[in-house]
């Protein structure tokens, strides 16, 4: 039985384990700098399209995504603001989406014991929707770790006394 996995777990594990959050941050951080920076040098020339901060703060997010809708800047300093961020922007934009898109579809690629782990912490924040059937394999995927582990130990300690 095919069970749809919530939104919820979705955005958590997206957020537990890609640089999205951060990377948006930082994103929106810069793009609040950059466009107030625009404003600043671009507020004082006449025959700017730039003349509102909400201006600047729209030409931020058309002049990073690439749309080419937004005003240009007409001030030296504008124009270097404004360049300077069009790179950075898309960069930080576009290896945002890769890095959370690669970051989320490779994951299951880790080493098996981190995967079964992350299995096992998944299914356990999710209990009260396990079938029995669900439960049931838990439970002997956990007993088959624990016993795993315990191996391991008797190895260890039994290649520790033949030195």
């Amino acid at each position: 039985m095919t069970r749809k996995v919530p939104m919820r777990h979705f955005l958590q594990d997206v957020r537990a384990h890609t640089p999205l959050v951060g990377m948006v941050l930082l994103l929106v951080t810069l793009w609040l700098t950059f466009s107030v920076a625009l404003f600043l040098f671009e507020r004082q020339v006449p025959e700017s399209g730039i003349g509102s901060l909400g201006l600047a703060l729209y030409w931020g997010v058309a002049a990073f995504s690439t749309a080419g809708i937004a005003p240009v800047p007409v001030s030296s300093w504008g124009q270097a603001v404004g360049a300077v961020w069009i790179v950075l922007g898309s960069l930080l934009f576009f290896g945002t989406v890769v890095a959370t898109v690669t970051g989320y579809f490779m994951r299951p690629l880790q080493r098996p014991a981190r995967q079964i782990v992350d299995t096992i912490e998944y299914n356990l924040e999710r209990l009260d929707d396990l079938s029995i059937d669900e439960l049931e394999l838990l439970r002997r995927t956990t007993d088959g770790l624990i016993e795993e582990v315990e191996r391991q130990a008797r190895a260890a300690q039994g290649d520790v006394g033949v030195v």
